[in-house]
This record gives structure tokens, C-alpha cells and sequence, in this order.
């Protein structure tokens, strides 16, 4: 028998360590996984886009087993985000970098882009996901 993932259960675990610490908690997002709703023009060239999800920041913050979901602003414009759990790469406290990345769970690639190409090798391109730490 198999067991349900471990990840909403470590980010809701570092979601609260963060904010008890008075720190402000990030994601980082898959944004090209399935069933991703964010503002796309936020998303980096690598596909990814980073989310402050601290308390002060958001609005009716579900942190689900199968997603996260909350409402925000982004550029001055309420907007509902909708993020399943498989497409959260990690969860870290801006202040001091401070939290976790996650390996990737089967189920949880990303979804094909049809427009990029494919090498001659016939593999995408596979790049680990990286934080960095901006002061």
C-alpha cells in the first residue's frame, strides 16, 4: 500500500515554524505543472514563480493536502491562485533563506511544452530547481 505524499504536511509544518518566528514565508511554484493558476506574466524564464504567502500578504489561505489556495494582489489587482501541492518546490523564509526544497513525487512533472524543442538526444532538458538568496 502506498502512502499520500509528505509535502503538504511539510509545508504546513514550515509555513508555521516561519511565521512563528515572525519571518515571511515564500513558495516557490512550478508554474508549467498541471493545474497551476497563477499570473503568468509574474513567471520567471525557468517557469517558475515565487509567492509571499504570509498572513499580511494574502487572503482566505487554504494549505490543503491536494493544493494551496489564496487570493493576492498583484499589481494592485485581487486574483485568486490556485497551486497543487506536487508543484511547490519549496518553502523558505525571506529574511534568511531559511526552509526547504522538495524532490520531485511521480505524478508531479511538469506538463510538456509543445513549443519547445526537443534536443537530438530525444531527452528534454531536465534543470534541478535553485534558490537564491536577494538582499
Amino acid at each position: 500500500m502506498s502512502m499520500t505524499s509528505s509535502r503538504p504536511y511539510m509545508i504546513r509544518a514550515l509555513y508555521e515554524w516561519i511565521v512563528d518566528n515572525d519571518f515571511t514565508p515564500h513558495i516557490v511554484v512550478n508554474a508549467l505543472a498541471g493545474g497551476v493558476e497563477v499570473p503568468q506574466q509574474y513567471v520567471n524564464k525557468e517557469g517558475q514563480i515565487v509567492l509571499n504567502v504570509a498572513p499580511r500578504a494574502v487572503a482566505t489561505l487554504e494549505l490543503g493536502n491536494k493544493a494551496i489556495s489564496f487570493n493576492a494582489r498583484f499589481g494592485g489587482i485581487p486574483t485568486d491562485i490556485y497551486v497543487p501541492s506536487h508543484a511547490v518546490l519549496g518553502i523558505y523564509a525571506r529574511e534568511n533563506g531559511q526552509g526547504m526544497m522538495f524532490d520531485s513525487e511521480p505524478g508531479g512533472q511538469p506538463d510538456p511544452d509543445p513549443a519547445a524543442p526537443i534536443p537530438p538526444s530525444g531527452k528534454q532538458d531536465t534543470k534541478r530547481p535553485s534558490l537564491r538568496v536577494v538582499k
